[in-house]
């Protein structure tokens, strides 16, 4: 089993951000958020027993936010409640503005935490600043160099291009600035509009203006060109990793393991049934005091495992095992999708090989309607 920590408290929101998150108001609201918790944490300890447990994830919001203190209960208590794999990957996603102080960095290395990942999003301030990030580039590479001081032996950096005022050359740059500092794993990320973001209302309005599709195209695909070039695998449409360093705890969630999420907002998938935890606090609370965390769940029906396992599939490097649908939908992916697969085909979108159908570069690129064309014809028995 693979768990996941929501932490959703960060120090402002960014203006691109439609995650869940809120803005800490102060040190007393992450103490209450904690215990809540502790107590989720132990609830699930005795209705699931000592599962194991392959890899945690901290994620948010901002986790760095969390004092060691904290940190350090919240892994003790889960170690109580489950059983902790040897070899367990522990990672935890930080700001550069929140984890620039190297005693830090080593205490978060001495608890376990063994992968950090940065949010850098940019090495360029003028992006930073239209994204309303707190930190800098500068601050960002500091933050780099003393996690490395502190032990840290597989860091990931985010990046997002497509962002406003980027051209093909700035994007670029940025990669190759990024791959001097010698990480483990690169996410790269295309910008999102969604919601009503501070970021998508701008958009709408005409006031901020994206790169041109094209021009977006080919930050992907410089991009991924770039990466290759220098040693990284891309195992997934937006990760690139050195070899060994693929990021477990997401490769679970695409391979269709089972996992735990705890926090506010968190989804969990577990025993064929999914449920997600309030995104509201107060309600959060009060599920976590009368016990009835996860009576909101909801049985996966057999077509929407197969919807799943077709999207999931082919967001990766390995794509879609043809047996595997064969055995989840009782029919033949090629025959049932014989005609879109042939243009598919034709436009080097997808390719077929040992038992395989995965996505091209270029698949990658327009994945969302590619899976959008599969769905619709997609049934389970």
């Amino acid at each position: 089993m693979l768990l996941y920590i929501h932490v959703p408290f960060c120090r402002s929101k960014c203006a691109y951000c439609s995650f869940f998150s809120l803005p800490l108001s102060d040190q007393l609201s992450l103490n209450a958020y904690l215990n809540l918790l502790l107590k989720e944490i132990a609830f699930w300890g005795r209705r699931l027993g000592s599962v194991p447990v392959s890899s945690l994830y901290f994620g948010g919001g901002t986790p760095s936010l969390l004092s060691l203190a904290g940190l350090e209960r919240i892994i003790r208590a889960l170690d109580t409640a489950f059983s902790l794999q040897p070899g367990l990957e522990c990672s935890l996603e930080a700001n550069p503005d929140s984890c620039e102080d190297p005693e830090y960095l080593r205490g978060l290395k001495s608890l376990g935490v063994n992968r950090l990942s940065l949010g850098l999003q940019s090495l360029d301030n003028a992006q930073l600043r239209r994204l309303e990030r707190r930190h800098d580039a500068a601050q960002g590479v500091r933050v780099f160099d003393l996690a490395r001081w502190a032990g840290f032996e597989n860091i990931n950096l985010d990046l997002i291009w497509g962002l406003p005022g980027q051209c093909l050359r700035s994007w670029l740059q940025t990669l190759d600035k990024t791959l001097s500092l010698q990480p483990e794993h690169i996410a790269c990320y295309g910008l999102s509009i969604e919601g009503d973001t501070p970021l998508a209302q701008t958009v709408v309005s005409g006031e901020t203006t994206l790169p041109a599709e094209d021009v977006q195209a080919k930050m992907f695909l410089r991009g991924a060109e770039m990466l290759e070039s220098r040693g990284f695998l891309q195992y997934e449409i937006s990760n690139f990793s050195r070899m060994g360093y693929a990021c477990r705890h997401n490769q679970g969630y695409w391979d269709g393991v089972e996992y735990l999420g705890l926090g506010a907002g968190a989804v969990s998938t577990l025993g064929g049934r999914r449920w997600e935890n309030p995104k509201n606090l107060n309600q959060y609370a009060r599920l976590v005091r009368w016990e009835r965390l996860g009576e909101n769940a909801q049985e996966l029906t057999p077509s929407e495992r197969v919807k799943e396992l077709i999207m999931l599939s082919l967001r990766t490097a390995c794509g879609l095992e043809l047996k595997a649908y064969t055995r989840a939908a009782g029919k033949t992916f090629l025959r049932e999708h014989a005609r879109l697969i042939q243009v598919l085909r034709q436009n080097e979108l997808i390719r077929i090989s040992e038992g395989r159908l995965r996505l091209t570069k270029a698949g990658m690129l327009v994945s969302n309607s590619i899976l959008e064309h599969f769905f619709p014809a997609t049934q389970a028995p």
